[in-house]
């Protein structure tokens, strides 16, 4: 769960969480991939596999209203080179499963090894983020030899993303728009005006996306997952979700205890905090973040700041400060406003190895080009360099945080609480503000309450967590865990948003050892 770009009632919103895996020229590399992005070529039109012959005593251990969909066929083709690619039926409405149905789009990276113990499947966050794209551009090098040669590692889009009868609201026109759009939302017309251009927002999310909008909440996902599984003939769920994915993940624990196989929750997110607690958590993790960046930044070479690290964070504050004051022109002739430069600024803090990209960036915004901020800001948002965007996370991501928590759209509170987000990160406490407003006039309410999980089967689960984590504060994954009983949690001691793929051979091998050899690692194990 990690903020994105603020969008037109907002200053603040959680989005797609990022990955390393390819490159994008900024005049050094930045080794980013958004879950949601392309980076490959488009599929191959695909030649037919053999189906996958489902396993009747899974499809009989189903509820009796669902076994149609847990007996479907697979049938998967090749596609996006050497992979392969499938569809799966699920109800748009699990309490009126004889109604409309749904498909989400699957996407396997097959097993290398004679012994394969089954499928993996993978989250990469969000919500909103494509684990069909996660799996195409990174599973070969974000998971293990060791895990690829024993799974099938399984990515898909959830309900309501990309693929899978995706929350489609805004032409690309539209999106630029609403991007560029600058409110005042201390004022009460700014606020006004916000309200108002959300509330349209919202009423063309209804039309354009139809009913399943009702249904795109995670309890729904879960449930997909279980129907997933099923399909997959796989007795027990095997799962690697990061970030949101670990919402995701402990939400199908709690409902599906007995199911669980191997699963592994990175980046953990706890799920009893409100989303006022989520948004506080992240603001004063972002803030660690950035004195971490700023204190590395001066003991290197070619660092735009001077003085000590609170000087610097002086400076980037000084900066912000200037864009929210002038908005300035970049290069290709749009006009980049505050909450672009934010967002732009938040992206490359996933992944500390993406801190010169950062250091860059600020050193041009400063002699008054921010066009590599830009740049930042539009991949984070999936707009290709040709005015097109390639995903739709931001419309996913609201659609469902709107479904899964309730939201203070109340003025006085929303204020208050900018006060307090301003306290818990000065340099970037504004922008994390005003998340009432997305959801205020969202045409269905909020489904679930938060709560903390409550898992009652046997199979361990491993709770990863990062100490410099600012997307998911390492705190979240020690109250996970504990919300879990029987869990186990790694943590690595680094910076940047999740562990496993990216950090170090401790959490790799204590990863691999509990997904392949299913040893668990001892609890609390910090590498």
């Amino acid at each position: 769960m990690t903020p994105a770009p603020p969008r037109p009632a907002g200053r603040r919103s959680v989005g797609c969480k990022v990955r390393s895996a390819a490159a994008l020229a900024l005049g050094l590399v930045l080794a980013l991939v958004l879950s949601s992005c392309t980076m490959f070529g488009p599929s191959d039109g695909g030649s037919k596999s053999a189906a996958a012959q489902p396993d009747p005593s899974i499809a009989a251990a189903a509820p009796a209203e669902l076994r149609s969909f847990y007996s479907q066929q697979l049938s998967w083709s090749r596609c996006e080179g050497d992979f392969q690619c499938a569809k799966v039926k699920v109800p748009v409405d699990y309490s009126k499963p004889d109604g409309g149905t749904i498909e989400l789009a699957a996407l396997k990276l097959a097993a290398k090894g004679g012994n394969k113990k089954g499928s993996l499947l993978v989250n990469p966050g969000g919500p909103g983020g494509s684990g069909y794209d996660f799996v195409r551009d990174a599973g070969s090098t974000n998971i293990s030899e060791k895990v690829r040669a024993n799974f099938d590692v399984v990515g898909f889009d959830p309900r309501g993303v990309k693929r899978s009868a995706p929350v489609t609201c805004l032409t690309d026109q539209e999106r630029d728009a609403s991007r560029a759009k600058i409110y005042n939302l201390d004022t009460d017309a700014g606020l006004a005006e916000a309200f108002a251009d959300n509330k349209a927002i919202a009423a063309k999310c209804a039309e354009k996306t139809g009913p399943v909008l009702a249904h795109v909440d995670t309890v729904s996902a879960a449930k997909d997952l279980d129907i997933l599984r099923g399909v997959l003939n796989d007795t027990k769920l095997n799962y690697l979700g990061y970030s949101y994915g670990t919402f995701l993940g402990s939400t199908y624990a709690s409902l599906f205890p007995d199911n669980v196989g191997r699963m592994v929750l990175d980046g953990a997110l706890d799920p009893s905090l409100s989303y006022e607690e989520l948004t506080s958590g992240q603001a004063k993790a972002f803030e660690k973040a950035i004195r971490s960046y700023v204190t590395k930044c001066l003991q290197g070479s070619g660092c735009p700041f001077s003085g000590t690290p609170d000087d610097a964070i002086k400076q980037i504050q000084a900066i912000i400060a200037a864009v929210e004051a002038a908005p300035e022109t970049a290069k290709d002739g749009r006009v980049v406003n505050a909450s672009m430069f934010v967002s732009g600024f938040i992206l490359p803090f996933y992944n500390d190895t993406n801190w010169p990209v950062l250091t860059q960036a600020l050193a041009s915004a400063m002699k008054g080009d921010v066009s590599p901020m830009l740049r930042l800001s539009d991949f984070g948002a999936d707009r290709e360099p040709n005015g097109t965007y390639s995903a739709n996370s931001t419309f996913a991501f609201n659609a469902i945080n709107c479904l899964d928590y309730p939201m203070s759209a109340d003025p006085a509170a929303m204020r208050a609480e900018e006060k307090q987000l301003r306290q818990d990160s000065p340099t970037l406490g504004y922008y994390f503000a005003y998340g009432g407003t997305s959801c205020r006039d969202w045409p269905y309410k909020n489904v679930r309450t938060p709560a903390p999980a409550e898992y009652k089967g046997s199979a361990d689960i491993v709770v990863v967590g990062t100490t410099g984590d600012p997307a998911t504060p390492v705190e979240w994954a020690s109250a996970l865990r504990k919300q879990l009983g029987t869990a186990s949690l790694l943590t690595w001691k680094g910076e940047g948003h999740t562990a496993y793929g990216r950090s170090n051979s401790c959490i790799g091998n204590a990863v691999d050892g509990y997904l392949v050899d299913g040893k668990t690692p001892a609890d609390n194990t910090v590498c």
